[in-house]
C-alpha cells in the first residue's frame, strides 16, 4: 500500500509540473511582443488577444475580444483575392472573410499566408499568418489560433533590394546610352595603353569596327604614335588630361585633329582600372560654337525686340481699353440705373432702354474683339467652358441681331429646337463668334436676302450653320478667309468691318476644341459653319434672385450705417455710384476727386469700404492703396479697385498689390453689391479680430 501510495504522489507531482511548464509556455505566448496571437472562438469571434497582437495593430483586447474577427482587422480585397484563389484551389466556393482565412485550417490543412493587417489608426502593414485549428479533447473544434509575424523589415528588404537590382540596370542602360549618344568619339583603355571598349563615334573616327578595336593598342590609331602613348602615360601620372592635341588616322587614311581628354577610372576598391577618354574634332567644335553664339545673340535680340514691341502693343491695348470704356461706364451704368429705379419705366420705356443696354453691351464686345485678338496671340486667353444651350444662345443671338436684319431688310430664320442641344464651350465667346458670323451673312447680302441658321449633329460634335443669299466667293478669295485684316475686297463698300472678325472667331473656336469653316458659290452665297464638342445637359443648380434694389430710406432700427469712400475723378461715374449707394439704407458715400485728397479722408473719417479707381491725377490709385497700407488706421480697410483697366493683367497685377476685389468698368450692379457687402464682412471681421470680441452676429 505505502509503495501505491508513493507511486501515486510521484504521478501527481509530474503531472502537475507538467500543468506548470505548460502553463508557463502558454503565459510566454500571450505575453510575447514578437509576434501577435489571436485565438477566435469557431465563429471567428476574437476570444484571445495577445501583447505583441496589442502593440502591433494598436487595439487594447478589450477592443477588440468578444467584439470582432480577424477579417475585421485585414485587408478586404486580398481577401476576396484569396477566397478566390481557394476556390479555384480546392474546387470548392469560399466566401471571403472569415472563412477564407481559416478554411484549410479547419480541415486540418496546414496554412501559412501572408496578407495584410490594418492597425486601429488606419495604416497597415504586411504579416505572415500561421493559423492552426483549436480542438478539445474529444477532437472537436472549439476556434483557431492564429499566429502572426511583422513582415514589413522582409518586405522593405526585398523592396529595396528590388529598386538596387533597377537601378543597377537603368545605370548600366543609362551608361551605356550614354556612350554610344555621345558626339565625341569615347574610349578605355588599361593601364597599358590597351583599348578595352569604344562607342560607334570611336568607330567613325577610325574606319574600324568594335571588334577590331577592342585589344589594340590606342596609339596605333594616331599620325604620332609616340605621343599618343605619351598622352596615356601623362593621365596615369596625373589623374587628367585636357585639350591635349592629337591626329587621328583612320583606315582610308582621313586625318581628324582631335581634342583629347582623359581621366583615369577605378572600380569600387579604389583599384586602377583604366584611362576613360573622349577625343572631339575641334574643327567641328569650333564650327559649333561659333555658330552658337551668332544663334544666341539673335534668338537675344528677337527676343528683345518681341518683348519691346509686346510691352509696346500691351500697353496701347490697355490705355485703349480704359478710354472706351470710360465712357461706356456712363452709358450702360445710368441705363441701368434707370432700368431699376422707382417708378419703374413703362413698357415702351423698358423697350427702349433694353435696346440701349443691348447696344451697349454689344459695343463693349465688339471693343473687346481687338483686345482678345492680341490676348489669344500672346497665349494669355481664359475661356470658362462648360454645358451650355445652343438654342438659349442662338435665342439671345437672334434678339440682337434682329434690327441689324430689319434695317437690311433681311430675312433670319433660325432653327426650332426641340431640345436645349448642349455643347461644351465658353457661353460669352460662342455668342461673340455667332454675332460676328451672323453680321457678316447680314451686311454682305443682297436687299431682301435671307439668312438661315441651322443645326446638326457630325458625330461627336454639333455643327452650326449660318447660310446667305449674298453674292458667293470666289475660290482666290475662299482661301484668303480668316487673314488679318483682309476684308476680301470690301474695302470700299458701305459695310463697316475692320477685317479681324473672322480671324478672332477662328482663333475662339480652336481654343474651345472645335472647328470653322466655310463654302461658297459665285452668284448663290456662302455658308460658314462652325462645330463644337457636344456634352451632357449640366445638372440643376440652386438659383437665389436678388431681390429688386428700393429707393434709399432711412435705415431701420438698430441697423448700424456703415461709411463708403470713393475715389473718382470721372464725374459720370461718380453719380453712378452716388445712386447706387443711395439705394442702401445701409450706406453712406463719400467722395474724393484724387488719390491724395481720397487718403486724407480715409486717414480722417476710417470708412469701411473705399472704392477706388486706378487712373488718378497725381496720387494714382495703387499708390493710394500703399499709402494706406503703411498706417495700422486705415491698413485694415477693404480697397476695391474701380476702373476701367480691364486687361488680364492688370487685373492681375491690382490683386497682387493688395486691392480686396478689383471691379472692371462698365460696373454691373449685382457684382458691384455683392463686392461691397462682402468688403463690409471683411471690415467688420478685422475690425472684431482686433478688438477681441466674437464676430459680430454669432
Amino acid at each position: 500500500m505505502p509503495d501505491t501510495e508513493n507511486g501515486l504522489a510521484r504521478a501527481e507531482v509530474q503531472r502537475q509540473a507538467s500543468i506548470l511548464k505548460t502553463g508557463a509556455l502558454q503565459a510566454a505566448i500571450f505575453n510575447s511582443a514578437n509576434f501577435s496571437s489571436i485565438a477566435t472562438d469557431t465563429k471567428g469571434v476574437i476570444q484571445i488577444f495577445n501583447v505583441g497582437a496589442e502593440r502591433m495593430l494598436g487595439y487594447a483586447s478589450a477592443d477588440v475580444v468578444n467584439k470582432i474577427t480577424p477579417a475585421d482587422i485585414s485587408d478586404p480585397l486580398e481577401m476576396v483575392s484569396r477566397a478566390r484563389e481557394l476556390s479555384a484551389e480546392l474546387s470548392t466556393p469560399i466566401t471571403p472573410g472569415f472563412e477564407a482565412l481559416v478554411f484549410k485550417a479547419s480541415r486540418g490543412i496546414e496554412d501559412i499566408y501572408e496578407l495584410s493587417y490594418i492597425r486601429k489608426d488606419g495604416s497597415r502593414f504586411p504579416a505572415v499568418v500561421s493559423v492552426t485549428a483549436l480542438r478539445d479533447a474529444e477532437d472537436l473544434l472549439i476556434g483557431y489560433l492564429l499566429i502572426g509575424t511583422d513582415n514589413s523589415a522582409r518586405k522593405q528588404v526585398e523592396a529595396e533590394q528590388k529598386k538596387l537590382d533597377q537601378r543597377l540596370r537603368d545605370q548600366q542602360f543609362y551608361t551605356r546610352s550614354l556612350i554610344e549618344s555621345n558626339v565625341d568619339a569615347l574610349m578605355t583603355t588599361d593601364p597599358s595603353g590597351i583599348l578595352s571598349d569604344v562607342n560607334k563615334q570611336t568607330e567613325a573616327l577610325t574606319g574600324c569596327t568594335r571588334d577590331e578595336l577592342i585589344g589594340a593598342p590606342f596609339k596605333n590609331y594616331f599620325t604620332d604614335p609616340g605621343r599618343a602613348a605619351a598622352a596615356i602615360k601623362l593621365v596615369l601620372n596625373k589623374n587628367k588630361v585636357t585639350n591635349y592635341e592629337l591626329t587621328a588616322r583612320a583606315r582610308d587614311g582621313k586625318e581628324t585633329v582631335v581634342s583629347f581628354n582623359a581621366t583615369t577610372f577605378y572600380d569600387r576598391d579604389r583599384t586602377l582600372q583604366g584611362v576613360f577618354a573622349a577625343a572631339r574634332d575641334v574643327t567641328e567644335r569650333k564650327f559649333l560654337d561659333q555658330a552658337l553664339q551668332e544663334t544666341n545673340l539673335e534668338l537675344e535680340s528677337a527676343k528683345f525686340a518681341a518683348e519691346q514691341a509686346n510691352l509696346a502693343k500691351s500697353d496701347f491695348l490697355s490705355s485703349m481699353s480704359h478710354e472706351l470704356r470710360s465712357p461706356l461706364n456712363a452709358i450702360l451704368g445710368f441705363a441701368q440705373l434707370v432700368e431699376s429705379g422707382a417708378p419703374k419705366p413703362t413698357p415702351s420705356q423698358k423697350a427702349s432702354i433694353d435696346q440701349i443696354l443691348q447696344a451697349g453691351w454689344y459695343l463693349l464686345e465688339l471693343i473687346n474683339e481687338i483686345l482678345d485678338l492680341a490676348l489669344i496671340e500672346s497665349g494669355k486667353l481664359s475661356l470658362s467652358q462648360e454645358a451650355m444651350s445652343l438654342a438659349e444662345v442662338l435665342a439671345d443671338c437672334e434678339a440682337m441681331i434682329e434690327p441689324q436684319a430689319h434695317g437690311g431688310h433681311i430675312h433670319l430664320q433660325f432653327p426650332a429646337f426641340d431640345g436645349p442641344f448642349f455643347v461644351k464651350a465658353d457661353r460669352t465667346r460662342v455668342k461673340q463668334v455667332f454675332i460676328n458670323l451672323l453680321s457678316n451673312a447680314i451686311k454682305y447680302n443682297r436687299v431682301g436676302g435671307g439668312v438661315e441658321v441651322s443645326c446638326r449633329e457630325v458625330g461627336t460634335r454639333t455643327r452650326i450653320s449660318f447660310r446667305d443669299t449674298g453674292t458667293g466667293l470666289t475660290p482666290e478669295k475662299l482661301a484668303q478667309l480668316f487673314q488679318p485684316f483682309n476684308r476680301l475686297g470690301q474695302e470700299g463698300s458701305a459695310a463697316e468691318g475692320t477685317g479681324i472678325g473672322l480671324v478672332v472667331s477662328k482663333r475662339l473656336v480652336e481654343l474651345m476644341g472645335g472647328e470653322i469653316g466655310a463654302q461658297s458659290t459665285v452668284g448663290v452665297g456662302s455658308v460658314f459653319w462652325v462645330e463644337l464638342n457636344t456634352t451632357a445637359a449640366p445638372g440643376l443648380a440652386a438659383c437665389i434672385q436678388a431681390p429688386e434694389p428700393t429707393a434709399s430710406e432711412p435705415a431701420p432700427d438698430g441697423l448700424p450705417i456703415r461709411m463708403v469712400l470713393c475715389v473718382e475723378d470721372n464725374p459720370a461715374n461718380l453719380m453712378l455710384v452716388e445712386q447706387l449707394i443711395a439705394r442702401r439704407p445701409d450706406l453712406r458715400l463719400l467722395s474724393a476727386r484724387d488719390g491724395q485728397r481720397g487718403v486724407e479722408i480715409a486717414r480722417s473719417a476710417l470708412p469701411d469700404v473705399i472704392l477706388m479707381d486706378i487712373n488718378l491725377p497725381g496720387v494714382n490709385g495703387i499708390q493710394a492703396l500703399k499709402l494706406l497700407a503703411r498706417e495700422p488706421a486705415t491698413a485694415g480697410i477693404p480697397v476695391i479697385a474701380l476702373s476701367a483697366n480691364a486687361m488680364p493683367r492688370d487685373i492681375e497685377k491690382g490683386l497682387e498689390v493688395g486691392f480686396f476685389h478689383y471691379l472692371t468698368k462698365p460696373i454691373k450692379v449685382d457684382e458691384f453689391m455683392a463686392a461691397i457687402d462682402a468688403a463690409l464682412q471683411r471690415h467688420t471681421a478685422t475690425a472684431d479680430a482686433t478688438s477681441g470680441l466674437a464676430p459680430r452676429g454669432t
